[in-house]
């Protein structure tokens, strides 16, 4: 897609997602602009959640606008969900980030079961988050999985040195902490559902990551589909109902339906 597309694509998800009508609230996890997030369920009940991560390459031209209509899609299907925003700033600022997506969780803490979905780079917050113990599976939809092998492709025109500050001789430390492929095993069950005609962030790269830490013995699965990058983030693809069964293939006990 080009630029213009692009912006047309997420401009109709959106207008999608708007007249669907789904209630949400926004909810603050901290004082700067972007730490926030929309739920589409009640604290009160608790249970299970679905915690949506947009992608954009760590890029601030990106926003949860990108995936409201995956969060819309996901509250009808009956999972209470959570759209995340976090701070995406200059390059090698990527412990704010880190920052925000732990202390979303952490305002998210009346669920007592989460499942973390990420797309493109948001797939590594969601495999970061697994890491970290503070989500018990994740679901990568298109994701970055393995930031060093990003920055060796120069994925996104650079975007792993951008939001590291450097390669993995320069900055070990970072991909030591940021890099899901760092902290194989995780410990936790991924999905990486992934388009064999992705051009952004080619299968190979998932493939790879999925090969790497089965081998390190996490539970660890790609699902690949007929599609490119988007299409697992448009409820309205042929791709959709593949992301459907793979959430809820990745736990039952996990995600547990809301009442309807």
């Amino acid at each position: 897609m080009t630029p213009d597309e692009l912006n047309g694509f997420f401009e109709a998800l959106d207008e999608w997602a708007s007249a669907r009508d789904v209630p949400s609230a926004t909810l603050r996890y901290g004082k700067h602009d972007d730490q926030l997030l929309d739920l589409h369920g009640s604290e009160a009940e608790g249970g299970a959640l679905v915690m949506v991560l947009h992608g954009g390459f760590w890029r601030a031209p990106y926003s949860r606008r990108n995936t409201r209509a995956l969060a819309v899609a996901l509250s009808e299907a009956g999972w209470s969900c959570a759209n995340v925003e976090y701070r995406r700033l200059g390059p090698g600022a990527y412990q704010p980030m880190l920052d925000d997506v732990r202390r979303a969780r952490e305002r998210l803490a009346a669920f007592d079961r989460v499942v973390a979905v990420g797309h493109s780079a948001g797939g590594q917050l969601a495999l970061w988050l697994a890491a970290e113990g503070l989500v018990d599976a994740a679901l990568a939809l298109g994701g970055v999985c393995d930031l060093a092998a990003g920055f060796a492709t120069g994925l996104g025109d650079d975007a792993v040195a951008e939001l590291l500050g450097g390669s993995p001789a320069e900055v070990p430390h970072a991909y030591a902490l940021a890099d899901p492929a760092a902290r194989i095993p995780l410990g936790r069950r991924q999905v990486l559902v992934h388009g064999n005609e992705d051009d952004r962030v080619p299968i190979d790269h998932a493939l790879r990551y999925a090969e790497r830490a089965s081998a390190a013995g996490d539970d660890c699965l790609v699902v690949e589909l007929d599609a490119g990058h988007f299409e697992p983030i448009d409820p309205r693809s042929s791709a959709w109902p593949s992301v459907v069964d793979a959430l809820s293939s990745l736990s039952r006990e996990l995600v547990r339906a809301t009442p309807q």
